[in-house]
């Protein structure tokens, strides 16, 4: 049996097709099988990159994770003034989720198997560590600019944040006309400032 080249750009088009797979059928009803049909590709192939099941799963939460937050950082540079860099910011975080894209149907449906497979744990926390950092560092900063200080302890606000954000992002999974993008938008922004006060009485 002859080696394959590991090049980047096969790794990428397996990764790529285990999203689009595992955003389909989920973690528990897919196969390396699966993802060797849609990448076009022997499952040997396959193997060769990624040896298990669940390296190729870390490989497609890290690049789906990297995803949503690329498309977050840029939403915090919207926006004539703090406040208006937040809304911009929550919208973004809202949007990316409620179009339910392939790479939140594959955190989602990770992060609901979790609770039986531990070994998707470490690197679920890991994103949401990221996910935590990259909105306290901006959060922190745009507030901060806007005269105001949390009434919470700092590195809580964007757990309740991301927690928020999430939980309605599991009711629109199986309710999808609950919610209004709009109605969301502005009372996650109305929770979030609620959590300030004035900096200087």
């Amino acid at each position: 049996m002859g080696r394959y080249p590991k090049s980047e750009r096969s790794a990428a088009l397996i990764v790529q097709s285990a999203l689009r797979v595992l955003a389909r059928k989920g973690h528990a009803r897919t196969s390396l099988h699966d993802i060797a049909v849609e990448a076009g590709m022997s499952k040997g192939a396959v193997h060769y990159h990624f040896p298990t099941k669940d390296a190729l799963v870390r490989a497609v939460l890290e690049h789906a994770c990297d995803t949503v937050a690329r498309r977050t950082l840029e939403a915090w540079s919207r926006g004539n003034d703090p406040l208006s860099a937040l809304r911009a910011a929550i919208e973004e975080l809202w949007r990316v989720r409620a179009e339910r894209t392939d790479e939140v149907r594959v955190i989602a449906d990770l992060l609901a198997h979790s609770q039986h497979d531990a070994t998707l744990r470490p690197s679920l926390a890991d994103y949401y560590r990221y996910a935590a950092a990259q909105s306290h560092e901006h959060l922190m900063k745009h507030l901060v600019a806007a005269g105001l200080r949390p009434r919470v302890p700092a590195e809580l606000l964007p757990r309740l944040l991301l927690g928020l954000l999430d939980g309605l992002l599991m009711q629109v999974f199986v309710d999808p006309d609950a919610l209004r993008h709009e109605d969301v938008v502005a009372a996650v922004l109305a929770i979030a400032t609620a959590l300030f006060e004035p900096a200087t009485p």
